[in-house]
């Protein structure tokens, strides 16, 4: 019995070994930031980030061989081999439902909370696969993993605007050029089918550490939610994949009085029961209040300008982080007062089904001159009228203020349009950008099943560039507009099922009388005159 005990623990050493060495390799670090809203509401961030350390992405000339073995431990297996597959050097994914509203939340940690699917890609271009036929693969193989619709991201919504979405890691130098693809589709929304293989690629699932809080019945109930994979090649690091899932609770909404107050349990109705054994990071940061009274349970392990701290391994479980305030909530006297450089506005005017107009306002809210990237990608459905562009600047009529134009015109059933300038707007200035559009008329075997509500336009999206430079930096300074609604002629789809009613009642009715006529065998009857007085 002792000598059985004796093989098992070494067969065990034996395997224990390659797996240190690989996870050595390996690098897994997982965070969540809270932080309380002026408007009441409270800002959730999960972010979990594996590293691959020392890998690189792997380069297209090499698609026709057999590629190198992956060895994973902690890295997602899934996502490993699609991006091998189809040699991608950075990917980024986001699934959002709802509006982010700048002007109570500022800009959010991660720039891409565009409503609805969002997917752009870096792929260094190959002769051995064009970059159109592996992003066509890639946006299937990724609708698979993450159950959602990425196939109807295809060439009718794709673009290539490769000034508004610059590269957030580093671009391996193998002497051929880097491609950018971006698709949205703004009417797809996150859901639990979503969550759960997006849980799947996570070491510990769900079942320890920060993990363990992603309550979907708690998260898909908040105002505004948005799941995200990011995918990067540092170039003294290695491979970064980041899960995010950010989310805006209404604590005010699940109280009985005006309290502002969130704990782990109001907010995710869970606390941290474990650590995660495979983190080498696991910590919560809070935002403290500045300008209210309050009180934070537990003790935090650290407090460095206005964020305390947890760490979750040295923590007494389960963990139940809680900020207390004094008083009631109140809003603030500056309220309405916007926390974002810029405020964008986006309409469609126009009850025409053929033509409309889309308005832009701009509201500069610096001391200094602001520039930004405009980007309008359009589905074929709506057609720009570039010669009736107007802009105004505080009311008078400044066409100098767009430069660096750069129009795609859209082609049916193939390409949608592409829309990008540089627009400059003074201190303190209000910019109103008007544009006549055309709307398609469409066949109609080519409407939804819901035609009758209309079709959703992607967002706008509004790049910041520093007073210095001559190109975007800072990612996390990339707005999105709120989607469109656009409104086309739509046939009526009762009159077929009126035509097939009354063709069927009147070839029943047809029918019916010409089969009674033949089947039908007419006998005259006499009737004896003595019975009928009887």
């Amino acid at each position: 019995m002792q000598a059985g005990w004796l093989v098992r623990l070494l067969l065990g050493s034996f395997l224990l070994v390659p797996t240190l060495g690989y996870s050595q390799l390996e690098q897994f670090d997982e965070e969540l930031t809270i932080k309380s809203l002026r408007d009441g509401k409270v800002f959730s961030k999960f972010s979990f980030t594996t590293i691959l350390k020392g890998a690189s992405p792997r380069d297209p000339r090499n698609l026709g061989t057999d590629d190198v073995s992956q060895h994973y431990i902690v890295f997602p297996l899934a996502l490993g081999q699609i991006l091998r597959e189809y040699a991608v050097t950075e990917l980024h994914l986001s699934l959002n439902a709802g509006k982010w509203n700048y002007d109570r939340w500022g800009y959010p940690e991660e720039p891409g909370v565009g409503t609805g699917a969002e997917l752009w890609t870096w792929m260094g271009d190959s002769t051995q696969s064009s970059i159109n036929e592996r992003w066509r693969g890639l946006r299937n193989a990724l609708a698979g993993l993450f159950c959602a619709s990425l196939g109807s991201l295809d060439e009718q919504r794709t673009t290539s605007p490769a000034r508004s979405f610059l590269p957030e890691g580093h671009l391996p130098d193998w002497g051929i050029p880097h491609q950018i693809r971006h698709a949205s589709l703004p009417s797809e929304n996150v859901c639990t089918e979503n969550l759960t293989p997006f849980l799947k690629l996570l070491p510990c699932k769900s079942l320890s550490g920060i993990a363990s809080l992603l309550n979907p019945h708690r998260l898909f109930d908040a105002d505004w939610h948005g799941m995200s994979v990011h995918v990067l090649w540092r170039e003294n690091r290695g491979v970064e994949i980041r899960l995010t899932f950010q989310t805006i609770s209404d604590p005010l909404r699940l109280s009985s009085g005006r309290k502002q107050d969130w704990s782990f349990r109001t907010l995710f109705d869970r606390t941290i029961e474990k650590t995660c054994p495979v983190a080498q990071s696991s910590r919560v940061v809070v935002t403290l209040p500045t300008s209210v009274a309050y009180a934070i349970e537990p003790e935090p392990s650290s407090v460095v300008l206005g964020l305390a701290s947890f760490d979750i391994s040295n923590s007494i479980k389960p963990l139940d982080i809680g900020l207390r305030f004094a008083g009631d909530f109140q809003y603030p006297v500056d309220f309405d007062a916007p926390l974002t450089s810029l405020s964008v506005q986006r309409i469609l005017h126009g009850s025409s089904q053929a033509y409309g107009q889309l308005s832009v306002k701009l509201t500069n809210h610096q001391a200094e001159p602001l520039r930004v990237v405009y980007l309008e990608t359009m589905p074929w459905l709506i057609q720009f009228y570039l010669h009736t562009l107007k802009i105004h600047i505080d009311g008078m009529r400044n066409d100098n203020a767009m430069s660096e134009v750069t129009y795609i015109p859209a082609v049916p059933h193939a390409r949608p349009a592409t829309f990008q300038c540089v627009l400059s707007i003074p201190s303190g200035a209000t910019m109103d950008l008007s544009m006549d559009v055309a709307k398609s008329f469409l066949r109609y075997t080519e409407h939804p099943p819901d035609a009758q509500r209309g079709w959703d336009l992607p967002p706008a999206v509004f790049t910041l560039i520093e007073a210095n430079q001559t190109s975007p930096l800072n990612t996390n300074r990339r707005l999105y507009t709120p989607t469109l609604l656009v409104d086309l002629a739509t046939p009526d789809f009762s009159m077929p099922y009126n035509v097939i009613i009354f063709t069927c009642s009147l070839i029943a009715f047809l029918f019916g009388s010409v089969f009674n006529l033949l089947t039908r065998k007419f006998v005259v009857v006499r009737i004896d005159p003595d019975k009928k007085n009887e």
